[in-house]
């Protein structure tokens, strides 16, 4: 038996050397970009994508660690998913810093903040958001269900949301509404999908409020994210969504002053 485990152990050292060799490649690359970015800070939100997208990559490597143990040792390994979301994290601080972290402000209030990304496309930026909702998704899956993360969750997700919806140049992205656009397709699959993250997070904080903290903080922020999916439907004049949303935050809203009187 202990030679078979010999085996098995040398077998995922083997499977797992390159992405192991990738890992310690983008940890160097990040505390070199940082350094720099201490040292000179023209050119930082370009630098600071490019570190969301490494870190990206490496939590994608700490999860097949993850996933290569399950398989060869038959067991999964979170020491690599917790550095995985460790890693997600950091992407999403980054990005913060690129886009700001403002859930339900004007887009005046944040718009110079894409002055430093404005050549970055439209296609772009919808990629590099559709590619952490992936890499979060996968995080997800690998902890499984009854993680003890789930509610830490939703507070990455919200924070993704928030990211998502700040990293769109909303003029740009009204003016891209029209079909004769170049930038028509990916700017409307980025708008479905930021009122998808949107409204997804403002549910998750009522159910984790419901279920789990009973933290009234947790069911103010649900309403902060209706508000913000509220301002994008009259930003994109539409009104009859609008509506409904406002309906569904007013009711949410007595709902917290009831409870707000309680406590």
């Amino acid at each position: 038996m202990a030679k078979s485990s010999n085996d098995e152990h040398k077998r995922y050292q083997e499977r797992t050397s390159s992405f192991r060799e990738a890992i310690d490649d983008i940890l160097k690359r990040e505390k070199e970009t940082l350094s720099l970015l201490q040292q000179n800070s023209e050119d930082a939100p370009v630098k600071l994508v490019g570190l969301a997208e490494d870190m990206l990559n490496l939590s994608s490597n700490y999860i097949i660690l993850s996933d290569v143990s399950q398989v060869i040792l038959g067991t999964r390994d979170e020491d690599p998913l917790n550095d995985a979301r460790k890693s997600l994290l950091r992407a999403v601080t980054y990005m913060e810093k690129v886009v700001s972290n403002y859930i339900d402000v004007p887009f005046s209030d944040y718009e110079d903040k894409l002055v430093g990304i404005a050549d970055m496309g439209a296609a772009e930026r919808y990629r590099l958001v559709r590619k952490i909702g992936l890499t979060i998704r996968l995080l997800e899956d690998a902890f499984g269900e009854n993680s003890k993360w789930k509610w830490t969750f939703v507070e990455l997700r919200g924070r993704f949301a928030t990211v998502a919806k700040n990293i769109l140049d909303l003029k740009k992205a009204v003016a891209n509404t029209d079909p004769r656009s170049p930038d028509y397709e990916p700017t409307m699959y980025h708008l479905r999908l930021v009122k998808k993250l949107l409204s997804q997070s403002a549910d998750q904080y009522r159910e984790k409020y419901e279920i789990s903290t009973k933290n009234i903080d947790d069911l103010k922020l649900a309403i902060v994210f209706l508000s913000a999916l509220r301002r994008l439907a009259l930003v994109l004049g539409n009104r009859d969504e609008e509506e409904l949303i406002k309906k569904k935050q007013s009711s949410w809203v007595t709902r917290f002053e009831a409870d707000l009187k309680k406590k």
